[in-house]
């Protein structure tokens, strides 16, 4: 796997991240092993998780891996917001939670530093300098190397951003969003603010939650053991979502690049390879179930998509801007850009 900086830090991780959401619900402890012990062995050394991932059971998993095989050269990242208990300070942003959770997740990894903290999710209740003022302190006291967000709007990530740097505070490196062929809508704004600003992006989901592996049908609700079969209005993923034309226009095109490549490569593989390449992305988020799945997204890495059949992707999944503010503005500019 290709070597990355992780935003504009000196740290280098692997294109491709293991993600661990899985672990505890679909994935059992033993089989969550094997599959970061076959990451690590095809040259992977990032793995990201979060304390609320089936309520901390996700970072147990891994903190006991780590206790058998060591710390090593990983590249540990985790995050922290959502509720971890009935208790409201159990949640949120504040000096008060995010203090202890960091603890609970150190204690639950099994180590003594956190590589990339991220904050999973704009808290609006928790005045953004106190969120940030924590997180400094908690870069200061060695616990945590840098600081990232997660599910953050345009105006937020700016924010968070311009008050770190006015105020000498530890920089905001990365940004994880939900990004792939099927949700491009974080190119309105997102992506040109993490470019200007030298963010690094992880994206998550990169095969829309199962869609981009065209195992859905159109006009065929999905059953059996999948996670729309299980839940068909799960989430941002939704079935009656995302059963549109657009999503189906894409599915072809992939559909082609498959043939073309006399079955070498798989629907997922192409949809794990456009979003890596884009412009950037520091490392894309697997989030597989098995062992299977872990092989087939790893061998995104070794082939490219050609340039003609990027195109063909951008252009069956572009959902285009909204007329205002977006359109507008690229219209009144155009004479401006270079």
């Amino acid at each position: 796997m290709e070597l990355r900086p992780l935003g504009l830090t000196g740290t280098q991780v692997t294109s491709l991240c293991l993600g661990t959401m899985t672990f505890g619900k679909e994935t059992a402890e033993g089989d969550a092993h094997a599959i970061l012990d076959r990451y690590v062995e095809a040259g992977g050394n990032f793995i990201d998780t979060a304390d609320v991932y089936q309520t901390g059971a996700s970072e147990e998993f891994i903190g006991r891996w780590l206790g058998k095989r060591g710390r090593g050269d990983l590249v540990l990242a985790t995050k922290g917001r959502f509720p971890m208990g009935e208790d409201p300070n159990e949640a949120g942003l504040s000096r008060r939670w995010i203090t202890q959770a960091v603890d609970n997740s150190l204690r639950r990894l099994n180590t003594d530093y956190i590589d990339l903290y991220q904050a999973h999710c704009w808290d609006p209740l928790t005045p953004l300098e106190e969120s940030l003022a924590a997180f400094e302190d908690l870069v200061r006291a060695g616990k945590v190397r840098y600081i990232g967000v997660s599910n953050f709007t345009g105006w937020q990530l700016q924010r968070a951003a311009l008050l770190a740097q006015v105020n000498g505070q530890a920089p905001i490196v990365t940004l994880q969003p939900q990004y792939n062929l099927l949700a491009r809508e974080i190119e309105w704004e997102l992506v040109e603010l993490c470019l200007e600003e030298g963010i690094g992006m992880l994206p998550w989901s990169p095969l829309g939650g199962g869609w981009l592996t065209g195992k859905y049908k159109r006009d065929e609700r999905p059953t059996g053991d999948t996670r729309l079969g299980d839940d068909p209005q799960r989430g941002v993923e939704a079935y009656d979502k995302r059963n549109a034309e657009r999503t189906w226009a894409v599915l072809e095109v992939i559909d082609k690049i498959v043939a073309d490549h006399n079955s070498g490569v798989s629907h997922g593989q192409v949809a794990i390879n456009w979003v890596t390449n884009r412009p950037g992305v520091s490392s894309t988020i697997l989030g597989v179930r098995t062992m299977e799945q872990l092989e087939d997204n790893l061998a995104s890495g070794t082939w490219q998509l050609s340039d003609d059949e990027v195109a063909a992707l951008d252009d069956a999944s572009d959902p285009g801007k909204p007329e205002y503010p977006y359109r507008f503005i690229d219209e009144m500019t155009e004479s401006r850009r270079i």
